[in-house]
């Protein structure tokens, strides 16, 4: 039963007082509320581009070694990804990178006598690479996999892979070129013996119904690489797609298609912020794009959490951040976090 008090000349006006003390200190508490979260938006926030870590954890050392050859700007975006996630988690992240299978090992070696807390790798030549793994796992230092060794991670006793199934996403890009109409495609290997381009270029052949050519280049000297493609496409006219493993070769490609005087089409595994650019203005006819800020991200995260916690994310099992198909209508959705080397 509610209480009311008639105030005097009011014109018989009534007002609550419980009701109005509520009301009172509902307005306070909504205040109080809004006064507390913009501290906390204010200890969130910082500076653009400011790296400070968001927990409380032991400073933790973790190394990420990549297949990385110069001018591969993929690797710049895995590195992003990684440096964003050490940032957070108060940790030191060693990156280095050789596209060499011997002297990566060097470099894993080099990690496990540095006694890091963790390291990250690229099993882009796991023959070459398998036995630093297994000393660092042996040594008790956790190990994630990224891009490259789905199918060898587990047997080297690396606990968790982030990256794309690469035959898969050969396969998505031949039926995508079985959309666009291709006849006859040209794939482009930009480093050989590096198992993941392989297996793309052979997912195309898979279930594109054209026909496959295959040829290999050297992304670490462009000049060199763009000729034998121009070459190849002055020779064999009949190519009207040309299917490039990395967003450089793509771009350096569509140079090539020009110098050529052919009329073939270019598309691209893994992006750039080049290369959505085309993608946009219709030079690039699609891109499979495998997300590798994500990759170098997750993997950071996954051993801080290991060490911190106890956990890890997949489960043993292959973690996907990808293929995904992205097309022009696709690509201005994308621009953006690909200009600021997220995507």
């Amino acid at each position: 039963m509610n209480t009311t008090t008639t105030t005097p000349g009011s014109s018989g006006a009534t007002a609550t007082a419980p009701r109005r003390r509520r009301s009172g200190i509902r307005r306070m508490l909504a205040l109080l509320i809004a006064v507390i979260a913009g501290v906390s938006l204010a200890a969130c926030s910082g500076p653009a581009g400011a790296k400070s870590a968001n927990v409380d954890t032991p400073r933790l050392k973790i190394a990420m070694v990549t297949s990385a050859a110069p001018g591969d700007t993929f690797w710049d975006i895995v590195r992003k990804g990684g440096d964003t996630a050490a940032a957070k988690d108060n940790v030191e992240l060693l990156y280095s990178s050789d596209p060499d299978g011997s002297r990566q090992a060097q470099l894993v070696q080099q990690a496990v006598d540095q006694k890091v807390d963790g390291i990250v790798v690229a099993l882009s030549k796991p023959d070459a690479v398998g036995g630093a793994v297994k000393e660092a796992v042996a040594a008790g230092i956790p190990v994630v996999s990224i891009n490259a060794g789905e199918n060898q991670f587990a047997d080297l006793g690396i606990s968790a892979h982030f990256g794309q199934n690469e035959t898969l996403a050969g396969e998505s890009a031949g039926k995508q070129l079985n959309e666009v109409g291709a006849k006859k495609v040209l794939c482009i290997v930009h480093e050989q013996g590096q198992i993941a381009l392989e297996q793309r270029c052979e997912g195309v052949k898979s279930t594109f119904t054209g026909q496959v050519e295959q040829i290999y280049v050297n992304i670490a000297d462009m000049a060199s690489s763009a000729s034998t493609i121009t070459s190849k496409l002055q020779t064999t006219t009949d190519i009207d797609y040309v299917m490039a493993l990395a967003a450089p070769i793509a771009m350096s490609t569509l140079d090539s298609v020009q110098s050529a005087g052919s009329s073939a089409k270019v598309a691209t595994f893994d992006m750039s912020a080049d290369a959505i650019t085309a993608l946009q203005d219709g030079r690039l006819a699609f891109i499979v794009d495998q997300q590798p800020y994500l990759q170098g991200y997750l993997s950071v995260e996954n051993i801080w959490l290991q060490k911190t916690n106890g956990n890890t994310i997949g489960g043993g099992k292959p973690v996907y951040t990808g293929p995904n198909i992205l097309t022009k209508d696709d690509a201005d959705a994308v621009a953006e976090f690909a200009k600021n080397g997220t995507r």
